[in-house]
């Protein structure tokens, strides 16, 4: 079996958020408008999707089509290994990041696919198999919503079954404090048995990411996700030994130098690789190993659930899955077969490689015509 063909088309959509009276473009915050389809083609007629999202979106499906489908057609789509040491050695011999890793995010998610089918298994089998299905937790505190409307937020999610829950900070205009008093309302909603973690998508400095860790270490939190600029390790470590809220990160990295650097600076207690950016199944399991040796679970961010599910599910510490209503939203529109978490968990599909099926007419009306 080869690699014949890989096209890539960038897409855009707008969502449904619970308690808000008009749709949002995008799926999630203001900058995230855009996501990338992919789809490689066997000799054999059997062929593979992929999705990553909005990091520079077209240059993505440049990359791919002009640079990275070169680089391996003909190829065996089974020999992961050889695929990527080609991409490592003929495009990104200086392991940078951004651009090439949401490429090989793509190519990588793809083969993986190719692979299920080609051998009647799920990518969750071929992983390692671990287990059949994993526990979910909801992103549901959206910016928009005030604090009010927030709580309600919560609320609704746990009538529809959810038993652990995560909110945006580091947004707010008022700042920590504010994020603060939204933690504690929240909290306060949903009672003591439930996860509660919070997210602040790099966008704390160290001081105020200490001030909030101070003022909310009383709401029992699960984990604080990304807390600081650049996800900059020493200072992440400095955090981690003056708070006792766990702290998670790893999502947006794109291959496992910078993982290791967060693991080996004690910088996290819980390693969040995204096969989305990452460079796909392939590097996450090697993240996932790395984080064995160290006795770190794994627990999804960053989105795009229903190929992180595959991750989860395949690795012997895999955990939770991050079900980010904007980008399940994407997910369902695009693969109308796709699993659905009940009572706060989520089985893996029992059909070969990812077990999703493509609305062909979702993707030419969601397609963004002028690049």
């Amino acid at each position: 079996m080869k690699i014949k063909d890989i096209r890539a088309s960038v897409h855009t959509t707008s969502i449904d958020v619970p308690l808000l009276s008009e749709r949002v473009s995008g799926y999630g915050r203001e900058e995230q408008r855009e996501f990338v389809f992919c789809e490689m083609e066997t000799d054999e007629g059997l062929t593979g999707v992929a999705l990553t999202g909005h990091f520079l979106a077209r240059a993505v499906v440049v990359a791919l089509e002009r640079h990275f489908l070169p680089a391996v057609v003909d190829m065996d789509p089974r020999e992961v290994e050889a695929i990527h040491h080609r991409v490592w050695r003929t495009l990104n011999p200086r392991t940078m990041t951004g651009v090439v890793s949401s490429a090989l995010s793509l190519l990588d998610i793809a083969l993986w696919d190719i692979q299920g089918k080609a051998a009647g298994r799920s990518v969750a089998s071929l992983l390692g198999g671990a287990r059949t299905e994993v526990p979910v937790y909801v992103t549901f505190g959206f910016p928009q919503y005030d604090r009010e409307t927030l709580c309600a937020a919560a609320q609704l999610q746990l009538d529809q079954g959810f038993t652990a829950l995560k909110l945006v900070v580091a947004v707010d205009k008022s700042g920590w404090r504010e994020d603060a008093a939204r933690v504690h309302a929240v909290r306060e909603t949903v009672g003591a048995g439930v996860d509660l973690m919070i997210d602040a998508n790099y966008l704390f400095t160290p001081v105020e990411a200490a001030c909030l860790c101070r003022a909310v270490e009383d709401a029992n939190l699960t984990w604080f996700e990304e807390p600081l600029h650049q996800n900059d390790a020493r200072a992440m470590a400095d955090l981690r030994s003056h708070t006792r809220i766990p702290l998670a990160a790893g999502q947006m990295e794109g291959h496992r130098w910078r993982l290791r650097e967060l693991v080996e600076r004690q910088a996290v207690d819980i390693l969040q690789p995204n096969v989305c950016y990452c460079g796909g199944f392939t590097e996450a399991r090697k993240a996932a190993h790395l984080a064995q040796i160290y006795n770190l679970p794994l627990a999804h961010g960053g989105g795009w659930p229903l190929f992180n599910l595959h991750t989860l599910a395949g690795l012997m510490n895999g955990w939770i899955l991050e079900w980010h209503l904007g980008m399940v939203q994407v997910g369902e529109l695009l693969f109308p077969d796709a699993p659905r978490p009940v009572d706060g968990r989520i089985a893996v599909p029992d059909r070969p490689g990812l077990g999703l099926t493509v609305d062909r007419a979702a993707l030419r009306d969601t397609l963004v015509r002028d690049l």
